[in-house]
């Protein structure tokens, strides 16, 4: 039998072992949650660890699996609250999201995560100027004359950026770029 096979056999299924685990708290997208199933399949399918295998026995492991796998995640997760203070003067989250389209408000909030993950991720100081200037909207020539360095200087610290930023496992898929 094909992966293919397999997976067509045992998807019906795999989508209500999804929506189980995926409980109303979870983080994680059901469609998220199906694709890392389903790659955790292709890795045992590919290594021969399904060969001889019930339905029954592939699917409780991919249960056993997802539960452990959101485990994982959940202890990484960091909850922030829209009415707590982000700055010296007091200021909340809440204060500072755009008003009016709600989806604009997930985008600002998803972004400033990112962008704060990106800066924890080990940048150097000349790392961290090129990111701050990028958020400034300046061209890369621009940020090369800022800083008195060449544009193809910048093009590989932005580069050396993106590298550090995709290493880091995140959670937030929020389109950025630089």
């Amino acid at each position: 039998m094909s992966f293919e096979e397999l997976l067509e056999n045992i998807s019906p299924v795999l989508k209500r072992i999804v929506q189980k685990v995926n409980t109303r708290f979870s983080f994680v997208d059901e469609e998220d949650l199906f694709q890392e199933a389903s790659m955790h399949l292709w890795v045992n399918f590919r290594d021969g660890r399904l060969n001889n295998k019930t339905d029954s026995y592939i699917l409780q492991g991919c249960f056993f699996y997802l539960k452990n796998y959101l485990r994982k995640r959940r202890e990484k997760v960091s909850l922030i609250s829209l009415d707590a203070s982000i700055n010296e003067d007091g200021s909340t989250l809440a204060e500072k999201l755009p008003s009016g389209n709600s989806e604009l408000c997930f985008d600002y909030v998803r972004n400033k995560i990112l962008i704060e993950e990106i800066r924890d991720s080990g940048l150097t100081k000349r790392e961290g100027e090129v990111l701050s200037l990028c958020l400034e909207g300046l061209t890369v020539r621009g940020i090369g004359q800022k800083l008195g360095i060449s544009h193809t200087r910048v093009i590989k610290l932005r580069n050396n950026i993106r590298r550090k930023s995709h290493k880091r496992n995140t959670m937030t898929r929020a389109k950025f770029t630089l």
